[in-house]
């Protein structure tokens, strides 16, 4: 049983350790939804980037999962997470600290945003490991599913204020400055989970395999399951065509529609409301719908919804992206909740890491690759089209869970015996 863990009957807000977490998570994330709007608005507005070196920019974020995803999760299962979770915000804020002190001296460059992007995307590597890894070491089993709705409520939150509070400060103070802000954000995230009282047992030394073995283990936890390879499957496919999307999304904005920062904020806060209002729903969708069934389900709307970028370019613009956004964040936030606590309730705790690690790679290892492939089909073929593109690769991402036993249950395995008889059933 995890350390300081109420009662059942009890609600995680009465939870110690569980409240320093859940307020560390939505700081932290809030001044990453500042950093994601402020970096890219300072690469187009300050350092004149084009489509391709919008590309490389999104893909140097994401780059490390691609990289180092894979070790990561048998190197913090290692490691105590709550110091991982320390450390990573704090020199999260002390590298994205180096942009506004270049721009103040006058030696900004688009050189260091490239190295910038690709060092933060390599501590959060290690930092969302050990997050998505942590939770199920302070809480019960059967408190994850709350847990995670809960975090995903106040990030949530944090991406409908983030944005909104983020377009006010470029407009007020600029680009750089508003990085600056984060650096406050960072160390109140690292204060608030250094007060978690619960004492993790760091493992064993003795008790370590050569690398590679540990690593085979949480890859094959996921890849043997007939439901989590289906779902990771979708996930990592969705993430390679959203990367594109992403990439352009800011320049799209911008300069094609002609929209100014305030709409921008605008869209990504109505894209934080859908996914509070994901956050609040998804357990009722799921009683409702059956468990199994809500992830094809949420994964057919969000090929839907990702029609709106594209046809704001026809239609009027701004409803078309706040109604579109929304309804893509609705659904993003509902899979998500839903194959998170799958997996979590699954897996052996020592495996959490390398399981979670495991993911990671599988699902945002193509995310700098699509992000890439977004900047280049930019610059050849037109941002439109890019976006049209993309809502055909989101058809066929959305492929995997739609053809597969999910659409026909209410009800996901949930121990490890459930999973090891479902994979012998296939």
């Amino acid at each position: 049983m995890p350390a300081s863990a109420p009662s059942r009957r009890r609600t995680l807000f009465r939870h110690h350790d569980f409240r320093q977490v859940w307020m560390g998570d939505t700081v932290s994330v809030f001044g990453m939804e500042l950093v994601g709007l402020a970096i890219p608005v300072m690469a187009v507005q300050l350092l004149d980037a084009d489509e391709f070196e919008m590309g490389l920019l999104v893909s140097l974020q994401m780059l490390a999962f691609l990289l180092i995803g894979l070790p990561s999760g048998a190197w913090v299962d290692r490691w105590r997470k709550k110091r991982v979770l320390v450390l990573g915000d704090l020199s999260r804020g002390l590298v994205l600290l180096s942009l506004p002190a270049a721009w103040v001296l006058g030696v900004l460059t688009l050189e260091q945003l490239f190295v910038v992007a690709f060092v933060t995307g390599g501590i959060t590597v290690f930092f969302d490991v050990a997050n998505q890894s942590y939770l199920p070491e302070i809480v019960d089993a059967d408190q994850i599913g709350e847990g995670n709705a809960k975090l995903q409520a106040s990030q949530q939150t944090a991406a409908v204020v983030g944005p909104a509070l983020g377009a006010a400060l470029l407009r007020l103070i600029g680009a750089p400055l508003t990085i600056a802000v984060t650096s406050v954000c960072m160390a109140l995230s690292s204060l608030f989970v250094s007060r978690v009282r619960h004492v993790e047992e760091r493992p064993d030394p003795a008790d370590r395999r050569p690398l590679r073995t540990e690593i085979a283990e949480g890859l094959a936890f996921v890849v043997r399951h007939p439901l989590l390879v289906r779902i990771t499957a979708c996930t990592g496919l969705s993430n390679f065509v959203s990367s594109a999307v992403q990439a352009l999304f800011v320049l799209y904005i911008l300069r094609d529609l002609g929209l100014n920062e305030a709409t921008l904020g605008l869209v990504f806060s109505a894209g934080g409301v859908g996914g509070i209002l994901g956050a609040l729903t998804a357990d009722r969708t799921a009683r409702l719908v059956g468990e199994g069934r809500v992830i094809p389900l949420s994964a057919v709307l969000m090929v839907v919804a990702s029609t709106g970028v594209p046809l704001a370019s026809v239609l009027p613009s701004v409803p078309t992206l706040l109604v579109g956004w929304f309804l893509v964040s609705w659904a993003v936030v509902v899979y998500n909740i839903t194959q998170v606590s799958f997996r979590q309730r699954l897996c052996p705790r020592p495996l959490l890491g390398r399981m979670n690690a495991s993911i990671r790679f599988l699902v945002w290892g193509p995310m700098p690759v699509g992000a890439f492939i977004g900047g280049v089909l930019g610059e050849q073929l037109g941002v439109l089209p890019t976006m049209w593109l993309s809502v055909g690769g989101a058809l066929v991402a959305a492929l995997p869970v739609v053809l597969s036993p999910l659409v026909g249950m209410r009800e996901l395995p949930r121990r490890l015996d459930a999973l090891q008889a479902d994979s012998r059933e296939e």
